[in-house]
């Protein structure tokens, strides 16, 4: 870390060759599509260059840049679903469709608080232990543990309620 501080070439193609193919894989399970998924990995390490000599820990910046993009692309693509179904309005639906089997994942991923979402995004999807979490985040472990329990009982109630 401390050669990337002082700007070093070879330290920061050290690190994406170390953390790119791991954030990439995160990104991809959150977006469900490769090319989003590399688009978004590859603007977060460009943000991450642009100030990587003032952060103590460029690696939990690279995962929140990464973490509030996702929510960045989920919007838009709430917003296009939305003009779709608009579109599609007139047009007869699924008399087998009932809309409270709907369940949608990211929706209810989007619906918990920051706190909450981004230790269970990093510990679920990224696959980092809670020590991990913890360091990523700056907070205690036994917080860590205790949002990700509220997380996963707020998750739990929303997907009981979807079931009606």
């Amino acid at each position: 870390m401390d050669r990337l501080r002082t700007g070093d070439r070879a330290a920061a193609e050290e690190l994406f060759n170390a953390c790119y193919p791991r954030l990439a894989g995160w990104v991809r399970r959150l977006v469900d599509d490769d090319d989003t998924a590399h688009e978004i990995a590859a603007e977060a390490f460009a943000r991450l260059l642009g100030r990587w000599s003032r952060l103590d820990n460029p690696q939990s910046y690279l995962y929140m840049i990464a973490t509030n993009l996702v929510r960045d692309h989920w919007r838009k693509t709430g917003r296009e679903r939305k003009a779709l179904q608009a579109v599609q309005a007139g047009v007869p639906s699924d008399p087998s469709y009932q809309p409270a089997q709907d369940v949608h994942v990211r929706e209810l991923l989007q619906a918990l608080p920051d706190r909450l979402r981004s230790p269970f995004l990093l510990h679920y999807y990224a696959g980092f232990p809670v020590r991990d979490v913890a360091t990523l985040l700056g907070r205690p472990e036994g917080t860590i543990k205790a949002d990700l329990f509220h997380a996963r009982a707020r998750l739990r109630a929303a997907l009981g309620d979807a079931d009606g």
